[in-house]
Formats: C-alpha cells, structure tokens, sequence
C-alpha cells in the first residue's frame, strides 16, 4: 500500500472520528462563518450543514451573545493560545435543549467550550474550532449537592418550629454586630421579648396550641423587621431581636408597635380564640456595654423590669436597673 494510499484512508478515518465523536465541533475563519459543523451539532440544533455552512454563526444562532464570543476569539487569534469556558462560568454557548433521561430536570445542556487556533502551514491562524462538551450531568449533580448543602446549613441555623434563627446562630450574628458597631462607632439596639404568662397557654389550650402561638408571634415578628435586623429564638418563649443602626428611642417606637400588634392578636386553635401579651427590654450598646454579653444582660435587666412592673409593656434598659 503506498504512503498516499494510507494518508487517503487515514484522513477518511479522522472525518469519521470527527462525525461521530460526542463531541461538539464547529470550525470558523476570522468572519466565524461556520466551515465544519459535525453530527454533535446537527442532532443537538436540528441543522444540518447545508443550513450553517458557509454562513455567519451568528446569522444563523442569533442567541448567541456576540460581542463576548468574539473577544475569546480575538485573544485565540492573536495569541495562537486556546480559550475556556466553563459552564459555571457561563451555562451554555448554544441553547441546546436537554434530552438526557438522567438529568432531566435541566431545561438546557450545559456546556464547557474549548476555543483551538488552527495554524495554517505559514504558521498563520485564520481559523478556530470551537469544542462543545456536554456536561450536564456533572453540572445537574453539582448543582443538587449545592443546594442539599444549603439547606443544610439552612437547617442548622434555624429553628424548626418558628422558622426563626435559632439560638446558636442568632447570638453569633448579635456578637457580630456588636463588634462592628464597637469598630464603626455606630450604634444598634437589642430587644429581648418574653410571652406573658405562656405556661398558662400550655395548662389551660394543650401545647399545639403553645406552638400555634409561638408561630403566630415569629409571623408577626418577621412582618415587621428590616432585611438588615436578626431575630431569633432564643428559648421557649423568649426571642431576641438585633435592630442594627438603631437608637434605643427608635428601637422603644419598634417595640411598642409589635406590642399592640401582638396584643390585637387572636390566635385561633384547636377551636380556642387565643390572645396573649408580650414584655420585651430594650439595651442600646453604649460604652458600659463591655462585651457583646453584657449588652445581652442589659436586655434582659429591663425584660425583668417589664415583668415586674405589670407586664406588657416595654423598657428600656437604664443603669439603676442592675441595682
């Protein structure tokens, strides 16, 4: 067999590679008027080559966000250096429908795409190729991780019967503002809440009506605050609330209004109209404030003070409290 006999039959073998590989192949010169476009591109856009070659890949995928493929193209030209792109970097190039049975729940193939110069014998490129790979499967499995990871984490700091933070992560993110206002000099206000006599709600309604009170004030509660507030549950019925960049007067006109929203409340359950009150204390951070704990105690001083005063109703925390 002679060398131009074996080159012939070596060329047709790499044309059948080229078809039937799994692989996207679209070939272009310098004006991305399509060249090759191989039977991965066919099945998946549903065009055959008579309807892309010789025409501009963006005549044809009008989807294809241009201005970004040509500066990849532009540095792969230039540089003779190849480009990639990964599908968390962008999700697909072509919008090819997903028909794997697998990772269904996927409207799209996701991609990663390979940009290759293709020199010519002068050393000179006046062509790229374009490699799509489908990678939905990786990109589907991902994905689910991340989200169960999420939630996860979701779980682990919220508390499952309000919904709330729960105690652990809400107190680290009252630590955290209570640092940043130290640092910042800012100021920000701590309301400790306390249902009123909720022991009697359990004894006398049963405590599914207990937890359909507690829900009823988290509701209430996550109404009312500011995307930049933390609350959360910090035991049984008491909650803590964090109103950042907050002054105590501020923070007294907050509480007072979910005081009478909580008192105007009914609550219905297990065929029982349930009302009940809240006490809350109120602790703006302030140079006898030591530590973030000790801001915390200021809180409940006037809780205490709330309680023992008659109940529903507010205080703010003044140093003659501890005494």
């Amino acid at each position: 067999m002679s060398k131009q006999t074996v080159d012939i039959t070596e060329f047709h073998w790499l044309l059948d590679m080229l078809q039937t590989i799994d692989v996207g192949l679209v070939v272009m010169d310098k004006d991305f008027k399509v060249l090759v476009w191989n039977s991965f591109m066919e099945n998946h856009s549903g065009l055959g080559p008579e309807k892309v070659k010789g025409k501009s890949l963006f005549e044809v995928f009008k989807e294809i966000p241009e201005e970004w493929l040509r500066k990849k193209a532009r540095s792969v030209f230039l540089l003779k250096n190849r480009a990639f792109t990964t599908w968390e970097q962008r999700p697909y190039v072509f919008k090819f429908k997903n028909y794997r049975p697998i990772t269904g729940t996927a409207r799209y193939m996701f991609q990663n795409t390979t940009i290759i110069p293709l020199g010519s014998t002068d050393s000179t490129v006046n062509h790229i190729c374009m490699t799509i790979y489908d990678v939905t499967d990786v990109a589907v499995n991902k994905l689910a991780l991340k989200d169960a990871n999420l939630a996860l984490k979701d779980l682990s700091r919220t508390d499952p019967l309000t919904q709330l933070n729960n105690r652990g992560f809400w107190e680290s993110s009252m630590k955290n503002e209570y640092q940043r206002c130290v640092r910042y000099d800012s100021v920000s206000s701590l309301i400790m809440l306390d249902i009123d006599y909720f022991k009697n709600v359990n004894d006398q309604y049963g405590h599914q009506s207990g937890d359909d009170v507690l829900r009823t004030l988290s509701d209430l509660l996550s109404e009312s605050l500011r995307e930049t507030d933390i609350a959360g549950r910090y035991g049984g019925e008491e909650f803590g609330i964090v109103l950042t960049d907050t002054c105590a007067n501020e923070a007294l006109i907050f509480a007072e209004r979910l005081r009478k929203n909580i008192e105007e409340c009914v609550v219905e359950s297990d065929n029982h109209k349930i009302k009940f009150t809240i006490s809350m204390g109120i602790s703006e951070i302030s140079i006898d404030s030591g530590s973030y704990m000790d801001w915390l105690k200021q809180s409940d001083k006037a809780l205490y003070y709330s309680k023992e005063n008659g109940r529903n109703q507010c205080a703010v925390y003044e140093p003659s409290m501890g005494e």
